[in-house]
């Protein structure tokens, strides 16, 4: 048994090294159905063997509305899938057929494979998932003038000077005693004028 185990093995092995990475074009806003529908047509017509994984490529961010924090997952690139897929006959009809799907990316109508550090890059397997830091919606810039909603200086007004949209911190300059003073606010502390 265990032969035949090794023997399986070793063609998934096979089969999975001639799997390359493909942007393909997609209907905006229909990335998830789409996906789906990629995988229901993959084991309905017994393809598994040419697909590999099918990602919607998205980021977490963090917004906060009435002082409650909401994280949610942005899409990277909307109308776009990444796809490894082993390109045949079989393979290519199945992702051309499917409702929604526009082209792979590439010159002239032939599919051009991603390179590797992009695919890196796009995954976010250059830095771990968990080291990743989640950022925060901020709808402020610098220079803008805004009003403390919360803590010792609620009520001041002052203008944002730096702003670290992976912490959410947000230096405001506050006029005391007539001398701009740096302050280190929360992002949900201040609002704008």
């Amino acid at each position: 048994m265990s032969n035949d185990s090794d023997s399986e093995q070793t063609e998934q092995a096979e089969g999975s090294g001639n799997r390359l990475w493909y942007v393909l074009k997609v209907q905006s806003n229909r990335e998830k159905s789409i996906r789906e529908a990629l995988l229901r047509g993959i084991k309905r017509d017994g393809l598994e063997e040419y697909f590999g994984e099918i990602i919607i490529p998205t980021e977490k961010v963090v917004e906060t509305k009435g002082g409650k924090k909401r994280v949610f997952e942005r899409k990277l690139y909307p109308g776009y899938l990444m796809i490894q897929v082993e390109l045949n006959d079989d393979s290519w009809y199945l992702v051309r057929s499917t409702n929604g799907v526009g082209d792979f990316t590439g010159a002239a109508g032939k599919p051009i494979p991603m390179q590797e550090h992009e695919i890196s890059r796009m995954l976010g397997r250059e830095e771990s998932k968990e080291e990743t830091p989640v950022k925060i919606k901020l709808d402020f810039q610098s220079g803008d003038i805004v009003k403390i909603k919360d803590g010792t200086f609620e009520g001041f007004e002052g203008t944002i000077d730096a702003i670290d949209e992976a912490s959410g911190k947000v230096t405001v300059l506050i006029e005391i005693f007539s001398r701009p003073t740096p302050t280190e606010l929360e992002y949900w502390q201040i609002e704008k004028v």
